[in-house]
């Protein structure tokens, strides 16, 4: 029975019809009316009226619609009169809510359409949706959905499972032994549809459950599988795709609840992959599903004799499946697009897997049974077959890099012939291998193959297929970005004879990859550029200066691109009056882009950065030029929108350069590519601070209220937080630089900034940006330098360091009850999550200790009051399993003990036993720790600290004693154990017994030639020694001068400290009678001459 009187329904039925309607202005005034005609006034009349053309209306479309306009309407924001928001339904009074949701599941009760009833049940989520979230009651629907889940009708069975799907909160909370029997009788229904809406039902509610409860539902699986081998059978490629779907989704949370099942599970996959009658999506789903086990348990798909064979041989079958219909390729080279979306071909599918199988498998695994494969497809005499062998070369290389790097001649054997291949997409897959192996193997493929790699592929350049020069050109870009400046000199001529050909080309693409490869070989090659200069930059200046048509814009930004690369290469000097024309040349292209999606914009920004770090201080008068648009960029807002329906949903996936988050049950867009040029804009600011300095003092307030100080919390793009953290220490650099510290201009500057810094550390969400905020604040401390901070504000900081503190710890205790759960077996490896997680954690606590560092450093005892609150945490570290809490806990008792002077003694009881046991440490950097932590006692610590030192030194002999001291791991520790026995001796000495006996022992840990903090403390002790004519060095005056010349050769000892050992040294030579030129001849060649200069 209707509510609500006819006109009112005859209102609503003509509102549904106009915004149905196909004319834009009748629908657009149509959703005017409804926003203020009934969403902002009377949102109860709007759902109950909906409902009811739900129930009554006799035209399923617009039930249908109604349903959709419901769902909509009802999950609204709302403000209430307390000034707080809710979605449109909870904000209803009680009794109407309960009206319309008995009206709406009535509807779905009675509702025969198919199509109809999946709306109405869509909306029935929704409100399920919103109570669940509430934590509010909805106590009839569970009674409902369990009906309709035995209803004769197939169609009521599957919007049951349906429901569920959308919403699991219906049934998370009840008896395990309610929901497994709904399962099982939703996986053994006679009907396909009502089985997989099921699974979908099951895969939803198992991702929603917490972990310790879902092993209960781990025997439903084989029911859940029994499902597909039919939908195969009947070639229901959607069908099959539909249940892979909802496997994927399982695999992700608990691929250990398939281990009974999953050598049966790789057979039935592996057969719907090389079924060739099914679709490709239900064969690429397929291989999904076998791809995320590699993801989420690769310790089970090594245990699998058959899954790691089955699995390369069909991703390399896949990876044939290419150019279809177009053997000779002329299609392809017809097409000048050279991006086109292929994501969803089944060769894309083959090399994405086999890149995941690789870097998640490793090339213990992957290599052998992917390399029994390659030498026949590459000998083979189906272009294809050689095509894909490259390909899969390409795609394994990153995660079989260690096992590969050995082998490189090998596979270079097999992959350069395929430059000279007949089939121009083999060249091109050979041209792509080189680059990939580039990047992959950067500095090997560079140092060791570059006379293999370079001469193949600069004749490539000269293929007749404008894509396949285009390629060539490409994968010089990777080798060259990672070539050291010598390697690549010889090849210079012949790279850029072949490249400027290039620039001739009739096809643009060509011409604008050239112009890349040019600027980046002028990067690698920095000066050596110079030579090409004269040639080059003339015929960027012409293509600068032509007319701006829109189809030359993307060369003319990569001239701009390259011009400035060289600028940079060659720098200022040879640049000469060059320089200012180029800067008004790209002064003239700023004034003439006027369309949004100009691309010459973007390369500009990057272009201004580049000539700023050319000129230096002569780029000054540019800036009021190029701030403006700069200043617009930094300052952009974040573009948010709700997005309603799936037409919405699918305009805004089609535009690039936007990011969907769900959210609550709607979707979120937040469009992307403005936040990445807001990015890119904080990052130019930067530079411009860092090249500046103090010229920059005039904008630097703005920047820094305007863009930087917001930016540290604009929480919608974690990149625009970190670079606006590196950009505040910049510009308060910028401000010392100009007014002077202390000066009221940085004081005050400083006095909004800290306040602002000392809140995000307690507000940033993220704990890899958490350790950006951290250096952002250490280096702001250390840019304002003594005593900036007041006790408050240590106070403050101990606060958020606290509460970082404790977070951190639930991370690790819920890491350690995961890996309990999961019940990780002996060497399987950490999910690659949790390792990155640790690894974000060991950054985070990383610069948490750089920012105690440099308060002890600059405030000294003043911070050691609000470091207490901290100090049993650190204790705790210091007896921990975890090295790394270990290495924190010394580092922190090192600065207490390196900035608290003879206060630190206060501490002894807490700071010795760590010291010591760090000095035993089977890690490295405890050990050095331990030792630098000794070093610093013995020269700030006081006489209080004399008696630890006598069995501290024996401690320290031992660290230099340690099984392979110098090897590059252990280097470190040996050496700052060195500099603190030196420390000891020249500093704190007055409890050693026999010292003269120490000082010969200590000879032997010398050199030091790795730390450059530790050597000015070792040498200038060997210095004393020699000046006061100690016989432990006069009489092996010999061996102390090589120890001097390896530290010197070395370069770890600096200005007045290496003119002080050179002294030393002659003087040593001359009381020992020996002759330099004698002594030196002992030396190898390149380090007699490095050890000359100090001595001539």
């Amino acid at each position: 029975m209707s509510i609500l009187p006819e006109n009112v329904h005859s209102e609503l039925a003509q509102l549904l019809d106009a915004l149905q309607s196909s004319d834009n202005s009748v629908r657009s005034q149509a959703e005017e009316h409804l926003q203020n005609n009934w969403v902002l006034t009377r949102p109860d009349m709007l759902l109950m009226g909906l409902v009811e053309q739900i129930q009554g209306s006799n035209d399923p479309m617009t039930r249908s619609f109604a349903a959709v306009i419901f769902r909509r309407m009802a999950s609204k924001n709302r403000k209430l009169q307390n000034g707080e928001s809710t979605e449109t339904f909870l904000s209803l009074p009680q009794e109407q809510g309960y009206v319309i949701r008995q009206k709406l599941i009535e509807a779905l009760g009675t509702e025969a359409t198919n199509t109809v009833r999946n709306k109405i049940g869509d909306a029935v989520a929704e409100i399920a949706r919103q109570y669940s979230d509430g934590k509010e009651q909805w106590p009839e629907i569970l009674g409902v959905l369990s009906t309709l889940s035995i209803s004769p009708q197939v169609g009521q069975r599957e919007i049951a499972y349906r429901i569920f799907s959308t919403t699991p909160g219906i049934i998370e909370k009840q008896h395990e032994d309610t929901v497994l029997s709904a399962f099982t009788r939703g996986f053994k229904d006679d009907d396909v549809p009502v089985r997989l809406a099921a699974m979908e039902a099951f895969a939803s509610f198992f991702r929603s459950i917490p972990k310790r409860s879902q092993q209960k539902y781990y025997l439903l699986i084989p029911d859940v599988l029994n499902i597909l081998p039919p939908i195969k059978e009947s070639g229901e490629s959607e069908e099959l795709t539909r249940a892979l779907i909802s496997l994927i989704e399982l695999a992700e949370v608990a691929p250990k609840m398939f281990k009974p099942t999953f050598r049966n599970l790789v057979a039935f996959s592996i057969s719907v992959i090389q079924d060739k009658e099914l679709g490709d999506q239900a064969r690429q789903n397929a291989l999904e599903l076998m791809a995320t086990f590699a993801d989420y348990a690769p310790a089970m798909c090594k245990k699998d004799s058959t899954y790691t064979n089955d699995m390369i041989t069909q991703c390399l079958s896949l990876m044939t499946d290419i150019g279809v219909d177009d053997d000779d390729a002329s299609e392809w080279i017809a097409n000048e697009d050279l991006e086109p979306d292929e994501s969803d071909l089944n060769h894309v599918a083959g090399e994405q897997c086999m890149d995941r199988l690789a870097n998640k498998l490793g090339g213990q695994t992957i290599l052998a049974p992917t390399f029994s494969w390659l030498p026949r497809m590459m000998n083979s005499d189906a272009w294809r077959d050689r095509h894909a062998a490259l390909m899969a070369i390409s795609a394994i290389s990153e995660g079989c890099r260690d096992l590969m790097e050995g082998e490189l001649n090998q596979v270079l054997e097999l992959v350069v012939p395929a430059l000279r291949d007949p089939h121009p997409r083999v060249r091109w897959a050979g041209c792509n291998a080189l680059g990939q192996m580039s990047t992959d193997f950067a500095g090997t493929m560079q140092t060791k193959f570059h006379s293999i790699v370079v001469p193949a592929i600069i004749p490539v350049l000269d293929s007749p297929e404008a894509r396949v020069q285009a390629h060539a050109a490409a994968a010089l870009v990777n080798f060259c970005e990672e070539a050291e400046k010598d390697i690549l000199e010889p090849y210079l001529d012949d790279l850029l004879t072949h490249l400027f050909q290039l620039l001739q080309s009739s096809h643009r693409f060509v011409q604008e990859q050239a112009l890349s490869t040019i600027a980046t070989i002028a990067d690698s090659a920095e000066a050596a550029f110079s030579k090409y200069y004269d040639t080059l930059m003339p015929l960027l200046f012409t293509v600068l200066q032509t007319e701006n048509t829109k189809e030359l814009r993307l060369l003319r930004a990569k001239a701009m691109e390259c011009a400035t690369l060289i600028a940079l290469a060659v720098g200022k000097a040879r640049l000469g009056s060059d320089a200012m024309t180029l800067v008004q040349l790209l002064a003239t292209i700023q004034q003439s882009i006027t369309d949004a999606d100009d691309p010459q914009a973007q390369y500009l920004m990057h272009c201004w950065g580049r000539m700023c770090r050319v000129l230096g201080q002569d780029f000054m008068p540019f800036l009021p030029s190029v701030m403006p648009p700069l200043m617009q960029l930094a300052s952009a807002k974040a573009d948010i929108q709700l997005l309603d329906d799936e037409d919405e949903i699918d305009q805004v996936q089609q535009e690039e350069g936007w990011e969907l988050v769900p959210l609550k049950g709607k979707i979120i867009g937040i469009k992307t590519s403005t936040l990445d040029d807001k990015h890119m804009a904080i990052e130019l600011l930067v530079v411009y601070a860092q090249v500046l300095e103090g010229s920059f003092a005039p904008y630097v307030a703005e920047v820094m209220e305007k863009i930087a100080i917001p930016g540290l919390a604009f929480f919608f793009h974690d990149p625009v937080r970190v670079v606006s953290a590196k950009c505040v220490p910049q510009l308060l650099n910028s401000y010392k630089k100009h007014f002077g510290n202390p000066s009221n201009e940085l004081q005050a500057l400083w006095n909004v900034t800290i306040e602002k810094l000392l809140e995000v550390l307690s507000a940033e969400p993220a704990v890899d940006t958490l350790a950006e905020m951290y250096q952002c604040f250490y280096e702001s401390v250390e840019a304002m330098g003594k005593n900036c901070l007041t006790a408050q504000h240590m106070e403050t900081f101990i606060d958020s360091a606290h509460s970082a503190l404790e977070d951190y710890k639930d991370r690790v205790a819920a890491r350690a009850e995961e890996r309990a759960e999961a019940n990780q077996e002996e060497g399987e490896e950490e999910s690659e999550d949790t390792l990155f997680a640790i690894e974000d954690d060991q950054t985070l606590l990383s610069d948490m200790n750089k920012a105690y560092h440099c308060i002890f450093k600059n405030h000294g005892v003043a911070f050691l009051s609000a470091w207490e609150r901290l100090h049993a945490t650190y204790e705790a570290f210091l007896k921990s399993q975890d090295p790394t809490q270990r290495q924190w806990g010394l580092c922190i008792m090192d600065d207490v003990l390196e900035f608290c002077g003879e206060r630190s003694w206060q501490y002894q009881a807490a700071i010795v036993e760590p010291l010591v046991a760090g000095c035993r440490d089977q890690a490295p950097a405890n050990r050095q720790a331990a030792a630098y932590g000794i070093g610093v006692a013995a020269h700030k610590g006081g006489p209080q600290w004399a008696q630890f030192f006598a069995p501290a030194i024996q401690l320290l002999f031992q660290v230099t004693q340690f099984p392979n001291a110098r090897g590059d791991d252990d280097v470190y520790a040996t050496e700052n154990a060195c500099a603190a026995i030196a420390k000891i001796l020249h500093f704190n000495a007055s409890a050693i017994p026999n010292v003269q006996q120490v000082i010969v022992q200590w000879i032997e840990t010398l050199p030091v030639v790795n730390d450059e903090e530790a050597a000015p403390y070792a040498y200038a002790y060997l210095a004393q020694l020699i000046e006061q004519q100690n016989p432990a060095v006069l009489s092996q005056a010999g061996k102390i001068f090589m120890l001097i010349a390896q530290a010197l050769e070395a370069e770890t000892l600096q200005g007045q400290m290496s003119a002080r050992i050179v002294a030393a040294a002659k003087m040593l030579l001359a009381s020992a009678g020996l002759d330099l030129t004698q002594v030196l001849q002992q030396l190898p060649p390149e380090t007699q001459q490095a050890v000359r200069a100090y001595f001539a």
